[in-house]
């Protein structure tokens, strides 16, 4: 059966981590499915995806495509503000979706959106594609065959990183990386760094996994590069995955003193089969077509939502008092 899908939510992001893999997914394997639909409010910007990515038809309303269509899926990437409504809409409506991180502007909007998707029961996943990087999922096999983890590290840079909403809205994705390596979080402690100079706040994250790994994030959103690390440690070995924009992405697997792997990203290979993206579709295609629920799900993220609005919240009361 031919699966009929949309991408609700025509931007840039949309552009290259959702409408690329999918263009990519239904060129390589014919007849699994068929690109139905793109909408946006920006009519003419669905309509470019319907020329550039191979969506059969453009709509200007959610409300529209989805009383015209009869779809198997559905992709929804939306401005921060309108992720949980929209989500919500389509889980109602009980369409297996895709929905875009960080799922809501508040801790109250994510778990509201995570109760819908428990009453409706309807597959789902969210896009969190570091769960999905080849690099990242190699480190984490090597590592579980070297031996035990026992500590992790992240550290995500960024440049001109400002917003207050960084650590919910984007370092979520560092933070759910590790969860999704080591293991649910027993215990946490945030510390921002703030010293005269700054124009945002820098935290530093201690984490306590139920495993018994311990770890740290690093978050620097004005370091002036765009960057992440992750760094897997137990007895006898190492592993550092760099991702981000450029050449610095590699992986490489230390044991015993001795250099096992060492790979660095070959630029010219498209940017979709090297951040995730593609893996995603892989996993959300593959589980419509044999009947399976595709995860992350909500539920799954849940926790590192809750850990990221917590230190906003606690840190935001430290500076109001």
């Amino acid at each position: 059966m031919t699966l009929r899908l949309a991408l609700v939510g025509c931007g840039e992001h949309s552009e290259s981590s959702h409408a690329a893999p999918l263009r990519r997914y239904a060129a390589a394997r014919p007849g699994e499915i068929e690109l139905a639909a793109a909408c946006d409010l920006d009519r003419a910007r669905a309509e470019r995806f319907c020329r550039e990515f191979g969506f059969a038809r453009a709509y200007a309303s959610l409300d529209e495509l989805l009383a015209a269509e009869r779809l198997d899926g559905c992709v929804t990437v939306m401005p921060v503000s309108r992720i949980g409504e929209v989500a919500a809409k389509v889980l109602e409506r009980g369409i297996p979706c895709v929905i875009e991180k960080p799922l809501g502007t508040s801790l109250g909007e994510v778990e509201r959106l995570a109760e819908v998707a428990r009453r409706t029961g309807t597959p789902h996943m969210v896009s969190v594609n570091r769960r999905f990087m080849p690099y990242l999922n190699r480190a984490a096999r090597w590592a579980r065959e070297a031996g035990g983890l026992r500590y992790v590290r992240a550290t995500m840079v960024r440049q001109r990183r400002d917003e207050p909403a960084f650590i919910w809205e984007t370092a979520l994705h560092a933070l759910d990386a590790l969860r999704h390596v080591a293991g649910e979080i027993k215990d946490y402690r945030a510390t921002p760094h703030r010293p005269h100079g700054l124009s945002a706040n820098w935290y530093l994250v201690s984490l306590d996994f139920e495993g018994g790994a311990r770890g740290q994030l690093e978050v620097l959103p004005t370091a002036g590069v765009i960057e992440e690390s992750y760094e897997l440690f137990g007895e006898g070995f190492r592993a550092r995955v760099v991702a981000g924009s450029g050449p610095q992405r590699s992986l490489h697997c230390w044991r015993g003193g001795r250099l096992e792997a060492e790979e660095f990203a070959d630029e010219t290979v498209p940017e979709d089969l090297r951040s995730g993206a593609y893996e995603e579709v892989l996993e959300f295609v593959g589980a419509l077509q044999s009947g399976r629920r595709p995860a992350p799900t909500v539920e799954d993220v849940l926790p590192s939502s809750r850990v990221c609005f917590r230190i906003a919240e606690k840190l935001s009361g430290e500076g109001r008092g």
